[in-house]
């Protein structure tokens, strides 16, 4: 089993790094009880992530999904039982495509040799979050004010970004991701909407955060998400001349601040 590495952020505020997918996962501690961000991939990292929150603190738990896709989300039978936050489109998104998905990805780690994963993935049971909301929330740990921000339309359509103002802390889910570009091809999936995703980045930016933490990678910086939100736009109106036929995709490709297969493969799924 992977395990992780804890990252102290700020005051009872940490990251839990991990090599499997270069995952980012989140803790947050008040007075009176902690929040999980995001749970990991299946049953038995989600025990994993479990037993190492036990290690930070014993204070009662609730857990928030950043998004839908199983990396972030199908590791929470270990948490239960405990509230379970998430943006409303996130319990539409695990009903309707919740166990395609898994099955999806067990054919996935199959296919690239991983049998024990694509096992521990297959009798993962799919949890489906009982605390909704649709465009913020605030949870109370106690001492601390945590804030729960749907950004818009980004990675997902129903992404979530978790707010710890007095630490200068935003979990951004995979509205970020600190990839060598600042973005991978897999950045892009199909319920991505590229035209709305230099919006979100607008809120993280306008929460004044100093630390960023992405779904995916290390924390990042307001610069770096700043440099990043430029990039996008530049990208978004790549994609709209190659729609319209402005510009071959071979020209926009060669101008993209990205690297070819980001650039393509985000022009094959913008919406």
């Amino acid at each position: 089993m992977s395990r992780g590495t804890w990252i102290e952020l700020g005051r009872s505020v940490y990251s839990r790094r991990y090599r499997e997918l270069d995952l980012t996962v989140g803790l947050i501690i008040g007075r009176n009880s902690c929040l999980v961000v995001d749970t990991r991939g299946d049953v038995e990292q989600g025990w994993e992530l479990a037993e190492a929150v036990r290690e930070i603190t014993d204070k009662p738990w609730s857990v928030v999904y950043t998004h839908s896709h199983f990396d972030h989300c199908y590791g929470t039978s270990a948490f239960l039982p405990c509230d379970v936050w998430a943006h409303d489109g996130c319990l539409s998104e695990l009903i309707r495509y919740g166990i395609a998905s898994r099955k999806e990805r067990v054919d996935w780690y199959r296919e690239l040799g991983k049998p024990n994963r694509a096992n521990a993935l297959q009798r993962t049971k799919i949890e489906l979050p009982d605390k909704l909301f649709s465009s913020s929330a605030e949870l109370d740990l106690g001492r601390r004010q945590v804030k729960l921000i749907h950004p818009g339309r980004a990675h997902t359509y129903h992404d979530v970004l978790v707010h710890v103002p007095d630490a200068g802390i935003v979990f951004a889910g995979d509205v970020i991701e600190n990839a060598t570009s600042g973005f991978s091809a897999d950045s892009f999936g199909v319920d991505m909407d590229l035209a709305s995703w230099p919006a979100a980045l607008d809120v993280i930016l306008s929460l004044n955060a100093n630390t960023i933490v992405p779904g995916h990678g290390d924390a990042v910086d307001r610069d770096f998400v700043a440099s990043h939100r430029s990039k996008l736009a530049d990208l978004v109106k790549l994609g709209t001349d190659v729609r319209t036929g402005a510009l071959r995709v071979a020209e926009a490709v060669a101008r993209s601040p990205y690297p070819p297969d980001v650039t393509i493969s985000a022009f094959n799924t913008a919406r």
